[in-house]
């Protein structure tokens, strides 16, 4: 079913935005780990809506509920089960969007594959709203990560034209990390990022939205995870990242730019530190063959700009199969990226234990 995810870890999303519910299920979590459930809520409050002016003003408290998988706060054995119960629904906000549906959204192929049985208050099954349970079992990962000296972290390189400054993909480590889980705005530059806020104000007083782009980086992995063809890192790491609604491109490393690039430019000359092999740049992202090289993994994902714009748009009729303009009313981030980023976290850290989990692997 395309709603889960893992090859060695099975994590099952469930729900839709105005349900009762929303939910995970993750099969696989090793006996005997004490959640910590502290640091769990803060991850969770990181892609919690409701929290500036430059996100949804829907309130959730988005408070997890275990049913399965836990005795006393530790993990059993027992398939993981946790919902997150939808209080703040506005659903006559979407009452048009049955016949008229929203450019660039889901609205219209979930007319065509699901017909009138569709969901599409809040984006139904499509919605944002879902990477909620993606981030309790992200969160879950990052802990187990974390005691195996792994360490996951990422930042908004860009929104519309601004950029931040980039990860050093040979040195990036932990200090940098606690500093973005620290500020408010996960930048490395705070000037580039009060300049990213003033164009989200300025896109949303003209009633339009922004994209942009989340780069992460994964250290402490050790050389020789993944395997080649289909079952790469990188293979991995897209089809999770993927899941996350909005997101149109992924690159590792150099990515893109190495196409402009000669060999002897974006090779990665070896060296030795001490006792292990390394690499003197990182232009390959930590990943060669599909498999670690144990360099930082480094990759980032573009994010296409928030749909639900108020901006009025032409679109269509269904039923009556004519042309018409949808101004869309409700409650919509005027750029999908601030909130994601602990999303793209919590998929990175998914993938990577799941891939930690093979046989040539090392847990």
């Amino acid at each position: 079913m395309s709603n889960i995810y893992g090859k060695n870890i099975k994590v099952s999303i469930f729900g839709q935005s105005h349900s009762p519910a929303i939910g995970v299920i993750v099969d696989g979590l090793p006996a005997g780990f004490p959640i910590d459930f502290y640091e769990l809520k803060l991850f969770l409050q990181r892609r919690m809506p409701g929290q500036s002016k430059y996100t949804t003003m829907r309130r959730e408290s988005d408070e997890p509920e275990f049913l399965s998988g836990l005795v006393d706060g530790i993990t059993c054995g027992a398939p993981l089960a946790a919902i997150i119960c939808n209080i703040d629904k506005r659903s006559s906000d979407y009452d048009k969007l049955w016949d008229i549906p929203r450019p660039s959204h889901a609205d219209y192929t979930a007319y065509i594959k699901y017909g009138e049985a569709r969901d599409v208050r809040g984006g139904g099954a499509f919605s944002g709203r879902l990477t909620a349970p993606l981030c309790i079992a992200g969160g879950i990962f990052l802990q187990l990560l974390k005691q195996k000296g792994v360490y996951i972290a990422a930042h908004i390189s860009q929104i519309g034209s601004i950029c931040d400054r980039l990860f050093n993909p040979v040195s990036v480590g932990k200090e940098e990390f606690n500093a973005l889980r620290e500020a408010g705005f996960p930048v490395l530059e705070a000037e580039a990022g009060e300049r990213m806020l003033s164009a989200l104000e300025d896109a949303k007083q003209a009633g339009d939205s922004l994209g942009g782009i989340i780069e992460c980086a994964v250290v402490g992995v050790p050389a020789g995870i993944g395997e080649p063809m289909f079952n790469g890192i990188e293979n991995r790491l897209a089809a999770i990242l993927f899941g996350i609604p909005a997101v149109k491109g992924v690159e590792f490393g150099n990515g893109f730019s190495a196409a402009g690039l000669r060999g002897s430019e974006n090779n990665d000359a070896f060296i030795m530190h001490g006792d292990t092999v390394q690499t003197r740049t990182n232009n390959h992202g930590g990943i060669l063959g599909g498999i670690t090289s144990g360099m930082p993994v480094i990759f980032r994902t573009a994010f296409k700009p928030t749909p639900s714009i108020s901006t009025e748009q032409d679109s269509v009729s269904l039923s009556r199969r004519e042309s018409v303009k949808l101004a869309i009313s409700g409650r919509h981030d005027p750029c999908i990226v601030p909130r994601a980023v602990p999303c793209i976290e919590a998929a990175a850290a998914i993938a990577i234990y799941d891939a930690m989990l093979e046989p040539s692997g090392h847990i």
